[in-house]
Formats: structure tokens, C-alpha cells, sequence
């Protein structure tokens, strides 16, 4: 199943740590975090308190997460509305989706408390650690767990931060979590000493990884998206070489690993001081990847080479080219880090993926369900793809039915024609309305679910818009028959129809 590289291999890959950044001093702080009942903000809580801080927050209600944390001390409230904040808070820390006239974040500035972004202190608390952060239009958050996963089990007891959950990432190893708290110093491996690794996806968005001053770093595609905030592909691009130029001088072990096609490399990489290398299916790459299909219902094997020597070889449980690629990115980077590549093939090869990303919900009156967060284009036609290829229900009679959910109207707009190319693989496309988050009223006026869907129909795509979600679920209820394969698509809570409609099929009651 593998093969080894020499010792020189890891010699030529060495990072170094980033303990020439001052460390996060967070010793006796006292830290309050609104809506820390996020994935990646309830495990920056977990990470403060590891380092010494006091932690409490408030969100907007409860959920899992914010159980768990008061069932480990954590103090949340959920009345944000009022503004109020411990009197001897010293550091004030707001997700993403925390606006600045959040009343709590109002008296935080009205009172002198420092804030921070979860960007800014996620990027402050990579200081004095072995750094890794996952960029890329696609694939942060797989190929994060991926390379958690493989970490751990390979013994280097990494620390974990990702906007998904993960079963493998628990601390049961059966229970879903997007954190894992690693230790101080790397304990095996050619970096066996150094300073704890620290990993986390690095998210484009609001330019928020411009934060980040990572050791070591993986871009996996550069496309056009949050147009919103960026305007051009061009902006998308000048980021990520903004991003790719924080990324560690080479001196210091600096490295990047960028995808060889598709991630605009020479514009992304120019003016960049740490070492860089490529990985893709294209002979040139540094990283070659191979994928083996071993044809429908079966898994396919992923190799890996560097510069003509093997490096290892795995099966991989989840179906699709992309996701046979991130396994490979997670490889190649477990392997910089000192990893050894045995371990890390036997780590990918019994991964079990990450919530709603191409995730296997089960079968319900011969009805294959799948539930995956794919918003853009790209990531639409990957899954829709791969499901087409791996399940095959065209040979059983059976169709490949998506509900999609458009997220963002600006997105939508944007990149309607492309949106509208994306499912060509299904046979039938369900749209309910825009998920709106973000934009302004006068944006949500400019298009809406039925052009889409009009696009859809244009190009011989079976395309219908029903909402509420209730009304989908009749609708896969009434028209779905066994052999078909279900797959529901979106960022938004149209995971819901997936969970209703399995409930519904059964008899039962869903959760909202």
C-alpha cells in the first residue's frame, strides 16, 4: 500500500515553527465571546481557555454547542439584545456574523475593551505555534479534518479549528466536533519538539486570512466568489496573493503547497517568500496525484508521488475526483509536517468525511439521500458529478434528483450562467427561494429563484421552483421512487428538507 520516502524527502521539506511571532499572551485574560456558539468560534473558546483565559459568551439561542460549553464551565447567555458584558471583561471577541452595531459589541467599544474578529485572534493564536492554514475556493474544511484526522492518528497531536464537524474529530472519535485541542510541542516526527501544530481553514471572505501568518499553507483552488466584497476575479486573486505573501519566508521554513491547475498559481504565488510547490493530476506538479475509479458503488484509490517518488497510496471512502484531490492535499501537507506516510494512508483510507459534505443521510424506500453544503458552481457540478459516477441510479431505473438552495442573491447573480451549466448531471432540480444572509434589498430585487430555474429549463434541465420547504418534501414524497438518488445542496437550512423528507418517508417527525 505504501511507499516510504527516504530521509532526505523530509529533510527538504522541513518547516520551521513560527515561535519567532510573539506568542498570544492569554494568561489570567478574561475573554467574552459573542456568538460563541459557532463551530469555529466554540472551539476558539476551547483554545483561550487551554491557554489560561477565562471564557464566557453569548449567543443568540441555544444549541448543541453552547451546551457542551456550559457542561464544561463555560458561562453563555443569550440575551444579546441588552448589551450587557461582565464588568472585568478584558477582550471582546464577535464571529463573523456579529455586526458592529451588535449592542454588545457597542458597550465593548463604548466601555475601551479591546475586540477582535474570530479572524484576529484565530490568526494571534497561531503565534508561537507550528501554523498551518487550508485556503482555497473549495475544500478548506474536508481537507482540514482530513489532515486532522491523519495527524492525530499519525501521533502528532495536533490542535484542530474548522467550520464543520467531524466524528473523527470528537473526542469519543464517534461524536461530531469542528475542534480538537492538540498539545504545546509536536511529540514524533522530524519536528518532534517544535511547537504544537496549530491548524485551521483559512476562509477568503471580508479578506478575513489576511489575519493568518502560517507556517505552513495550502491553497487548493482560486475561483470567483463573495463577489460581493470583492467585485472581480481579479480582487479574488490579488487576495490570495496578499494571502500567500503572509505565508512564512522560507528561511524560517516557510512553505505553500498550491494546486497546480485551477488555483491561478503564477499571479497567486508572485512575490511570495516561502517555498512553494504544486500538487495536482497534471504530470508537472511537485505532488502528482493519481485516481484509480474501480467503478460504481466502489471506492477508487488515490496515490501520491513527489518529484517522481512514491509517497503513498489509499482508498477513499467518499466518492468524486475533488474529494480523491483533498485527501491528497491532506497527504502531501501530514508528510511536510513530519508525518510518516503509512500512517497517514491508514488514517485517510478509514476517514469518514465531514457533515454535509457529499454525507451519506441513508436509504428510505429505495431512496438514496445525501445532504452536502456545495453553494458555488463549481462545488455543485463536483458533487452532482461524483454522485452520477459512484451511485449510477441511470442503471437502475432510477434518477438524480437535486434541491438546491441558491445562497446569497449577490452570488446568485454574479454567477447565474455559470449556476445554470452546473446541473447538467441531474435530472431533476428543485430551487426554493434565495437564502438570504447578507445582502441589501435593492440586490435581492435584482434576481430570485425563478431565474434560475428559468436558465435550467432553457438548457433542457427538468427545473421547478417550490417553496416553502414543507412543499418540496411533498413534492420528493409524491415523485421520488426507489433507485433514485437525492441529493440536497446548499449552505442554508435546506439540510432540513433532507431530514424531513426521511422522516416523512417513515412516518416520523423531523427535527426543524
Amino acid at each position: 500500500m505504501i511507499a516510504s520516502p527516504t530521509a532526505s524527502v523530509h529533510a527538504d521539506m522541513r518547516p520551521a515553527d513560527s515561535a519567532h511571532l510573539a506568542p498570544f499572551d492569554l494568561a489570567g485574560k478574561r475573554c467574552f465571546l459573542i456568538g460563541i456558539g459557532g463551530c469555529g468560534m466554540s472551539g476558539l473558546a476551547r483554545m483561550l481557555r487551554a491557554r489560561g483565559a477565562s471564557v464566557s459568551g453569548s449567543d443568540a439561542c441555544p444549541a448543541d454547542t453552547t451546551d457542551a460549553l456550559s457542561r464544561e464551565g463555560v458561562a453563555v447567555s443569550f440575551d444579546q439584545a441588552s448589551g450587557a458584558l461582565p464588568e472585568d471583561v478584558d477582550l471582546v471577541v464577535a464571529s463573523a456574523a456579529i455586526k458592529p452595531d451588535n449592542p454588545q459589541m457597542v458597550a465593548a467599544v463604548n466601555r475601551g475593551v479591546q475586540t477582535l474578529t474570530y479572524a484576529e485572534a484565530l490568526g494571534r493564536c497561531m503565534r508561537g505555534r507550528t501554523s498551518v492554514a487550508l485556503a482555497g475556493t473549495h475544500g478548506k474544511s474536508t481537507t482540514t479534518a482530513m489532515l486532522g484526522v491523519a495527524l492525530t492518528q499519525a501521533g502528532l497531536d495536533p490542535t484542530v479549528i474548522v467550520g464543520a464537524t467531524c466524528a473523527q474529530l470528537g473526542a469519543d472519535g464517534s461524536t461530531p466536533a469542528g475542534f480538537r485541542l492538540g498539545a504545546d510541542a509536536i511529540p514524533s516526527g522530524h519536528l518532534a519538539g517544535k511547537p504544537g501544530v496549530l491548524l485551521a481553514e483559512a476562509c477568503e471572505f471580508n479578506r478575513s486570512f489576511h489575519n493568518y501568518h502560517p507556517t505552513v499553507a495550502s491553497i487548493s483552488a482560486v475561483e470567483a466568489d463573495h463577489l460581493d466584497i470583492y467585485g472581480t476575479l481579479d480582487a479574488v486573486v490579488e487576495a490570495f496573493r496578499d494571502f500567500a505573501r503572509q505565508v512564512a519566508p522560507e528561511s524560517a521554513g516557510g512553505r505553500l503547497i498550491i494546486a497546480h491547475e485551477g488555483a491561478h498559481r503564477r499571479e497567486v504565488t508572485a512575490g511570495a517568500t516561502c517555498a512553494v510547490e504544486t500538487i495536482g493530476f497534471a504530470p508537472g506538479a511537485d505532488w502528482r496525484v493519481e485516481f484509480a475509479r474501480n467503478g460504481p458503488g466502489s471506492f477508487g484509490r488515490v496515490s501520491l508521488s513527489r518529484h517522481g517518488k512514491a509517497i503513498a497510496s489509499w482508498k477513499i471512502r467518499l466518492p468524486g475526483e475533488h474529494m480523491a484531490f483533498n485527501s491528497a492535499l491532506a497527504c502531501a501537507l501530514a508528510v511536510t509536517l513530519g508525518a510518516e506516510p503509512d500512517r497517514v494512508a491508514r488514517a485517510l483510507e478509514d476517514f469518514r468525511g465531514v457533515d454535509r459534505r457529499v454525507q451519506l443521510l441513508g436509504e428510505v424506500g429505495g431512496v438514496k439521500v445525501y445532504d452536502d453544503y456545495g453553494h458555488h458552481p463549481t462545488e455543485v457540478d463536483a458533487t452532482l458529478r461524483a454522485l452520477r459516477e459512484f451511485e449510477r441510479p441511470q442503471d437502475r431505473g432510477g434518477r438524480l434528483i437535486c434541491v438546491f438552495q441558491p445562497h446569497q442573491h449577490s452570488r446568485t447573480r454574479f454567477l447565474l450562467e455559470e449556476f445554470a451549466q452546473s446541473f447538467s448531471n441531474a435530472d431533476v432540480v428543485i430551487v426554493p427561494h434565495i437564502y438570504f444572509v447578507r445582502d441589501s434589498e435593492i440586490e435581492k430585487a435584482k434576481v430570485s429563484a425563478a431565474d434560475l430555474v428559468d436558465r435550467l429549463r432553457k438548457r433542457g434541465v427538468r427545473a421547478m421552483h417550490l417553496y416553502p420547504f414543507e412543499a418540496i418534501v411533498e413534492q420528493l414524497q409524491a415523485a421520488c421512487r426507489p433507485g433514485d438518488v437525492l441529493a440536497v445542496m446548499g449552505a442554508g437550512p435546506v439540510w432540513q428538507v433532507a431530514h424531513q423528507y426521511m422522516a416523512a418517508s417513515r412516518g416520523q417527525t423531523s427535527p426543524a
